[in-house]
């Protein structure tokens, strides 16, 4: 049985993709997600000295509780849960990679969807021994469901099904066949492409760094996988689009053809590119200026494009502060009321005309919602009525704005399309905006 599944042909360029690959690894509680991570830090070598004495002390008998290596808060050890995500970093003789292990409980998925709105690839883990795998319809849990359409929506490029503790089933290749064919069927119904599905056992290691030595799998372990997996690529054709991030004005700065002392605004490119003699436009004073030089990292450079930070110096002054936005002329088209998917959050329900604070790159402004279309039952993938909206319930919304905000579909640039959504009152960050459609 092989894991890779058929995927389009790759061009040549994403073929040799070797930039480090952000991954986040989500499931359900107790699926053995900070015990994978520590198996791949243990098996690369990407532990200190220090750490495998500490991991040594604290493990009770011969077996390392690889987990201790990524549930770093006082609490998550005393409860057996993680809570916080943590970013662990390891690298092979052919990529880098950035973990992030999200938290598996219901009460933080807030933290998971962090994890994964940058991220390159999810690992999704379904815990064998939570399963009812005999049954003649396999039940997947409800978390593993909910993980996988949230990375779906938040456009994770890359789904990795990884089914855990295979050494705890009495038979293996016939748990992994059903399981494997549960997941697919719901990936299928959901939308969602699946990049592999793996069996492995994160306590032992099989599958993990080293093919599985099974007569019943021939396929790739998970670190083989991860390997051979593209990075995210927004747009670089098209029209600039970037969030002013903030403003620097350098004493002694003696920029050729201003006349005057410059300042630089630097932000993260979205989308497009930009070099030296563009015009571009603002958003929202809708001035215009052209681009006289780039700073990266110090230096001047000729050109920059989506995925990199960058400062550009105009030829002219202008009005411009942090949460602004600078684009290709007549491209900042301002939107007022829009159509969303809503990740909700917040304990709090999500209900018709509150009134919250949505930041759309780095500006802040105030929104209500104005209708709410439907839920998304996440058992059965229908849409059914809803009135609210409860904690980490997904739907469709209405959003009317205070003032005009340039927004883009999600599906085009995630940048451009995601808005966070605050309580004013509590702080708390309620939920998730991904814009559908614009009105």
């Amino acid at each position: 049985m092989n894991a890779l599944l058929e995927r389009p042909a790759a061009d040549a360029a994403a073929e040799a993709d070797h930039r480090a690959l952000r991954f986040l690894t989500a499931g359900s509680v107790d699926d053995g997600k900070s015990t994978l991570i520590g198996r791949l830090l243990y098996d690369s070598r990407a532990i200190l000295a220090d750490q495998l004495d500490m991991l040594q002390a604290k493990s009770a008998g011969e077996t390392l509780d690889l987990s201790l290596l990524t549930d770093g808060l006082e609490a998550e050890r005393e409860q057996g849960i993680t809570i916080d995500v943590a970013y662990r970093y390891f690298a092979t003789r052919e990529r880098k990679f950035i973990i992030a292990d999200a938290p598996g409980h219901e009460q933080y998925t807030r933290n998971m969807v962090t994890a994964a709105a940058g991220s390159d690839a999810a690992v999704v883990l379904v815990d064998l021994t939570k399963i009812d795998w005999r049954a003649a319809e396999v039940a997947l849990l409800p978390q593993t469901r909910r993980h996988a359409l949230l990375a779906h929506l938040l456009r994770v490029p890359s789904i990795v099904f990884a089914v855990n503790k295979i050494d705890a089933v009495d038979a293996p290749q016939a748990a992994f066949a059903a399981v494997r064919s549960a997941l697919l069927r719901f990936a299928a119904e959901a939308g969602i492409a699946v990049a592999a599905v793996v069996p492995v056992s994160a306590l032992r290691g099989d599958n993990v760094t080293r093919p599985l030595q099974a007569a019943w799998y021939d396929g790739p372990s998970l670190l083989q996988v991860l390997q051979s997996l593209p990075t995210t690529q927004e747009g670089v054709d098209g029209a600039l689009l970037l969030p002013v991030q903030y403003v620097a004005r350098e004493a002694g700065d003696d920029t050729p053809g201003i006349g005057h002392q410059p300042r630089t605004l630097w932000g993260r490119i979205a989308h497009g590119r930009v070099q030296p003699g563009d015009e571009v436009e603002l958003f929202p004073s809708s001035e215009r200026a052209t681009v006289v030089a780039l700073r990266r990292a110090g230096s001047d450079v000729a050109a920059s494009e989506a995925g990199q930070s960058v400062g550009l110096v105009l030829d002219r002054q202008l009005d411009v502060s942090r949460g602004d936005w600078i684009g290709t002329p007549r491209t900042l088209l301002p939107a007022q009321r829009f159509g969303a998917t809503l990740a909700w959050l917040d304990t709090e329900p999500a209900v018709v005309g509150r009134k919250y604070l949505v930041r759309h790159g780095h500006r802040w402004v105030q929104a209500r919602i104005a209708s709410i279309g439907h839920r998304l039952d996440i058992h059965t993938l229908a849409p059914t009525d809803a009135h609210e909206l409860a904690v980490n319930d997904i739907g469709q919304v209405v959003i009317e704005l205070q003032q005009p905000l340039p927004l883009q579909a999600y599906a085009d640039n995630r940048v451009g399309g995601a808005l966070i959504v605050v309580d004013p009152a509590s702080h708390r960050t309620s939920g998730a905006l991904l814009v559908q459609s614009l009105r």
